[in-house]
C-alpha cells in the first residue's frame, strides 16, 4: 500500500524503551518481539509495521526509504552524517555520554596518540577540534581492553555510569558531547506521505512531553 508506513526501530535497551511511546501513538507489535526471530512485525494500526535492526544500520535504512521512519541514537547519527534525514524530535531516552576515557591516574600524552574508538568519524572531528594529533584504531566492541593491551592511549566511546571504566582501570576524561534517542524521517516520505507521518510525530512527542 503506498500510505503504509514503516518504521525501523533499534535492537536492546532503545526498542524496550521506544516501545510505550509508540503504544501511547496507537502502535503495538502484535508478536512478542522476544519470542520472535522474524526482523519484520505487523502492529495494531494496520498500515504501519516495525523493523528491528542494529541501531548502526538504522539511518542507512531510513536515508534510502528501506524506512520511512526510525529510531536510534543521536552517536550513530553524528557518525553515520544523517544525510537525507530530518530529526524532528529528541525521544529522551537512553540517554549517555560520549566520553573521551584512559587509564586511571595517568596523565593523557602530548603529542601524537593512538585513540581506539568505533566512532571514527566523530572522534576525529572531536581531537581535529583541539588541535591534537591523533591515529583511530577502529574496534567494534570491549574497546576498554586497547589502553591496558598498550593498543591504545585513550578511547572514546559511550559512557552511562562508568562502571565497566573504573572495572577495567579506566576514568572517563573528556565530554565530546551529551546523547540521547531521536526519531529521525525520510526526506520523500515525509513530502509523500505528511499526513501519516506528523500524526506519528505529534503523538509520539506528546508521549515524551508527559514523560518530562
Amino acid at each position: 500500500m503506498t500510505d503504509s508506513i514503516t518504521i525501523a526501530l533499534s535492537k536492546g535497551r532503545i526498542l524496550e524503551e521506544t516501545l510505550p511511546l509508540l503504544a501511547e501513538a496507537g502502535i503495538e507489535l502484535i508478536d512478542d518481539i522476544k519470542k520472535s526471530r522474524k526482523l519484520v512485525f505487523p502492529t495494531s494500526d494496520p498500515n504501519v509495521r516495525v523493523l528491528i535492526l542494529r541501531a548502526t544500520d538504522v539511518p542507512t535504512y531510513v536515508q534510502y526509504g528501506g524506512a520511512d521512519l526510525g529510531v536510534t541514537g543521536k552517536d550513530v547519527l553524528m557518525e553515520h552524517g544523517g544525510e537525507g534525514l530530518y530529526e524532528p524530535l529528541d525521544l529522551n531516552i537512553a540517554r549517555c555520554r560520549l566520553m573521551t576515557a584512559g587509564p586511571v591516574g595517568e596523565t593523557p600524552p602530548t603529542g601524537r596518540i593512538r585513540v581506539a574508538t568505533k566512532f571514527v568519524n566523530m572522534a576525529r572531528r572531536y581531537y581535529a577540534a583541539q588541535g591534537r594529533q591523533a591515529d583511530f584504531i577502529k574496534l567494534y566492541g570491549a574497546m576498554e581492553l586497547a589502553p591496558i593491551l598498550g593498543l591504545a592511549d585513550e578511547i572514546v566511546d559511550i559512557v552511562d555510569t562508568g562502571n565497566t571504566l573504573k572495572a577495567n582501570g579506566l576514568e572517563a576524561r573528556e565530554l565530546i558531547d551529551h546523547i540521547s534517542t531521536r526519531l529521525v524521517v525520510n526526506r520523500a516520505s515525509m513530502k509523500m506521505k505528511h499526513q501519516q507521518i506528523n500524526h506519528i510525530i505529534e503523538k509520539m512527542a506528546a508521549a515524551v512531553d508527559r514523560r518530562r
